[in-house]
């Protein structure tokens, strides 16, 4: 038989709001949330825990937080500090393996099974280290895989009923995985979203142990392969690895506005601003993606998404932006604001273009573009600028 793996998983308690307490310590024990602005534009997106006691949650309008807290300090974003401090957080990880998987700024898995101590150990130094040196509160989860691990450590957050920070370790025995799960909320899994949910509570599956229970062949037959996964989650079993270098899946900008736009020629030049500033993203990358997106969230906080993927690769800006404006016609609607655009591009790889017998146009952009990539990186990226049609 295997030896069971040993997998902790670390997230940093409150991120953004403890960089910013580290940054001004006169924010702590305070109501405050970083994001959003003074005048209630945009959406929190992250607060403190005096503040999350007021009921304040991230991803809420600032608006709407304001009314539930008035005294609420709201703090601007500063992503390079976070960055910075997610790279101090990702170094001191991997002192203990090289084993780490970054799957966001502020979370981490680590196969610690060869490193000799006990698990409780282990968790109980890395958490103590993070503390210790950088300042940043965090909780831990460990089990035999990752799933298990995930949710150990969001259970350990939930549990919290203290004033500050969690700094929970939450550790799930191997073999006891099934039982572990079995009472939580069946949308705590992975691939289980709203939908999903509303799927499976048709078929009165409202816990992860009322999945696990369900006939793993109905389920297959009610929602095909995804059906087996489910099934397979739900007991436990999760025997995806570590991932130590993840490529980039996606290159977009979005942008929301300050006052919502009306008019569909408006949004049309946000769309060839974000176009471009894709399309330079990822010629200095050196990549391209087949499958271009854009993301409308109308002023009531309605978001859609909508895409197309195309035959070959591509990073020009002019394919980006066309095929941007086709998807926004597809789903504008006269009288609706809009309050938040993005374009995106997926699906990348950094292969060649495959140029078919009479490819001359692309093969002219390709050399223009190298061209131009040579003389912005001797003479400053504003010796060229796109020329805009009025």
């Amino acid at each position: 038989m295997d030896t069971p793996r040993v997998i902790l998983h670390l997230d940093l308690d409150a991120f953004f709001c403890a960089v910013e307490e580290i940054k001004d310590p006169g924010l702590r024990g305070k109501a405050f949330a970083v994001g959003g602005s003074p005048s209630g534009r945009g959406v929190v997106t992250s607060c403190s825990y005096p503040a999350r006691k007021m009921g304040v949650r991230s991803a809420m309008p600032a608006a709407k937080a304001l009314q539930l807290c008035p005294d609420l300090i709201l703090v601007s974003r500063n992503h390079r500090d976070y960055g910075r401090y997610s790279k101090l957080v990702m170094e001191r990880l991997a002192n203990y393996t090289d084993q780490v998987e970054q799957i966001s700024i502020d979370e981490a898995f680590l196969d610690i099974t060869d490193l000799g101590s006990s698990p409780r150990a282990i968790g109980i130094e890395l958490q103590k280290t993070i503390l210790g040196e950088l300042g940043l509160p965090n909780s831990v989860g460990i089990a035999s895989n990752k799933l298990v691990a995930k949710i150990a450590t969001d259970v350990g957050k939930i549990a919290h009923k203290g004033e500050g920070p969690p700094n929970a370790i939450t550790i799930v025995p191997a073999g006891e995985e099934r039982s572990f799960l079995a009472p939580f909320p069946v949308d705590m899994l992975w691939g289980v979203g709203p939908k999903t949910r509303e799927r499976l509570e048709r078929f009165n599956i409202r816990t992860i142990g009322d999945l696990a229970e369900y006939p793993e062949v109905e389920l297959a037959n009610k929602f095909g392969k995804h059906g087996y996964d489910l099934s397979r989650r739900a007991k436990g079993i999760d025997k995806s690895g570590i991932v130590t270098q993840r490529g980039i899946k996606s290159v977009s900008n979005e942008r929301t506005f300050g006052e919502d736009l009306g008019r569909k020629s408006e949004v049309l030049k946000h769309i060839n601003k974000l176009s471009d500033q894709v399309s330079k993203r990822l010629i200095k990358k050196d990549l391209r993606g087949k499958t271009i997106q854009i993301k409308l969230r109308w002023a009531d906080f309605t978001t859609l998404t909508r895409q197309i993927t195309l035959p070959q690769t591509t990073n020009e800006y002019r394919v980006i932006q066309k095929t941007s404006e086709e998807l926004l016609n597809q789903v504008w609607q006269e009288g609706r604001r809009v309050r938040l655009i993005g374009v995106g591009v997926h699906n990348l790889d950094t292969d060649a273009h495959q140029l078919g017998l009479w490819d001359t146009d692309y093969q002219r952009n390709i050399k223009l573009q190298e061209a131009l990539k040579d003389i912005k990186s001797k003479y400053g990226e504003n010796v060229i600028s796109r020329g805009i049609k009025k």
